[in-house]
């Protein structure tokens, strides 16, 4: 499946380096110096490049990688419009991956929240991200920048004596016009991945 994985990221950084956008630099939006672009991604640096996508200069063969090179083929001039958030299952044609994006994005942080909630600072900070507004409910809740124009809600509940945890991923409002929806699944999975690594 590896070697799969990364012709899909050759095949992809193909087509971006055979006809890339002019404004190639703005619509991600991202710093560049000759073919290389660099941009914030998954609480790294990415850069990508005709020989490949690194993150804090690690090439990325895999699901990252290919999510990466995904991002920079749709780069679409149009702001991230944050709010108001959208639930997954609310963008058109989710459904097919909506039960794995609640399973590998929402659920495998249930059992950590309070350990998130402690960590809270460090984990926004790295995402570029901050406090939500006053808008979100929840016992406390963030949103992080996991790539620069698709933003990530997340809301917590703590356990108590009526209700167990529960957390919960909303997108910005306009996230799909950045990446299809598969590949908006396997956002909220590597983020929540890299959440719970920075515990």
């Amino acid at each position: 499946m590896g070697d799969n994985y990364k012709k899909i990221v050759e095949a992809n950084l193909a087509a971006l380096y055979a006809n890339p956008a002019r404004d190639l630099a703005r619509r991600l939006p991202a710093s560049r110096n000759g073919e290389q672009f660099m941009f914030a991604a998954f609480g790294g640096v990415c850069r990508i490049e005709p020989q490949g996508i690194f993150l804090d200069d690690t090439p990325q063969t895999g699901v990252i990688g290919i999510l990466l090179s995904l991002y920079a083929l749709s780069a679409d001039p149009a702001p991230c419009r944050l709010e108001p958030f959208k639930a997954y299952k609310d963008f058109p044609d989710s459904m097919p991956y909506t039960g794995a994006f609640v399973s590998h994005t929402e659920q495998i942080l249930v059992p950590q929240v309070s350990s998130l909630r402690a960590a809270r600072a460090g984990i926004v900070k790295s995402f570029n991200g901050q406090d939500a507004t006053v808008t979100v409910a929840g016992d406390f809740a963030w949103v992080v920048y996991p790539l620069p124009k698709i933003a990530l809600c997340y809301i917590f509940y703590e356990a108590d004596e009526d209700f167990p945890a529960s957390a919960t991923c909303l997108f910005s409002n306009n996230a799909n016009t950045f990446l299809p929806m598969d590949a908006l699944a396997d956002v909220g999975e590597y983020t929540s991945k890299k959440i719970l690594a920075l515990l």
